[in-house]
């Protein structure tokens, strides 16, 4: 899968800092890749970014966070990103960038198996975390945090993407419905191994809580492990302390569901 591998500053002294090309679908996609110098027995994390193109990239700072929790962290672009291959088309071709990223880190030496692969996926990120866990029982744990999970709410919630929205997916939910029902995942829950949390803040204004509510209901009627962890006073952004200590406490949660 990965076809180039070269070394970029790092921030951390203890965690060596990669970018990526690796191959999806047939084409070449980047990512930045980050090593903890500390174990070579490590679990694995997929960081799936939100947003569309330079909005939202991947931010160095995020995986240098959830490298230091003790994860082989890969985030790729998503494809047509930084001098990647193909165009990203927000959950659907683009989503094999997600399950691909797997096959990434079961290529990495510091990677142990039995520890498992684990996905986050933040904002429109939620919604490729789902397409990765549904594709790849390796995926033991997953967390959507202030996670996209339903296409056609999107649409409905944020008129200012609207237009975006029509452009890359090709038309309006209305028109053609079936272009936005093949980017939601809802209907292939129940091949789902992962174990799953949802962390959202009530007041996100960008990710409505109704995307948590929503999923929270698919998963339990398809008697998945579903845990939640709302926060009724943050919106889309957790204020930072908050934000790391969570970020601290979703670590541990996910090492625990290898456990499970």
């Amino acid at each position: 899968m990965i076809i180039d591998k070269q070394r970029i500053p790092s921030p951390h002294p203890g965690i060596r800092l990669y970018l990526i090309t690796h191959l999806s679908g047939g084409l070449r996609v980047k990512g930045y890749l980050a090593e903890p110098l500390w174990s070579r027995s490590l679990p694995g994390l997929i960081y799936l970014r939100g947003g569309i193109k330079n909005v939202g990239m991947v931010r160095i700072q995020r995986l240098i966070q959830w490298a230091s929790e003790g994860f082989v962290v890969f985030a790729p672009f998503y494809r047509g990103n930084r001098g990647g291959e193909g165009n990203e088309d927000f959950g659907g071709h683009d989503r094999e960038d997600a399950v691909s990223a797997v096959e990434v880190l079961k290529e990495n030496e510091r990677y142990d198996q039995k520890q498992g692969i684990h996905v986050i996926g933040f904002s429109r990120g939620g919604v490729m975390a789902l397409w990765a866990a549904i594709a790849k029982d390796e995926v033991k744990s997953l967390i959507s945090w202030n996670g996209v999970t339903d296409m056609f709410l999107t649409y409905e919630e944020r008129v200012d993407l609207r237009r975006m929205m029509k452009r890359v997916i090709g038309g309006t939910p209305t028109k053609y419905p079936e272009r936005y029902h093949w980017r939601t995942p809802q209907e292939e829950l129940e091949t789902m191994q992962a174990s799953v949390l949802l962390i959202h803040g009530v007041k996100d204004e960008h990710v409505s809580i109704e995307h948590a509510y929503k999923l929270e209901c698919l998963l339990k009627h398809n008697k998945k492990p579903i845990e939640t962890w709302y926060f009724p006073d943050y919106t889309h952004q957790f204020p930072l302390k908050d934000q790391q200590r969570i970020l601290h406490e979703a670590a541990d949660w996910m090492k625990n569901q290898v456990e499970k």
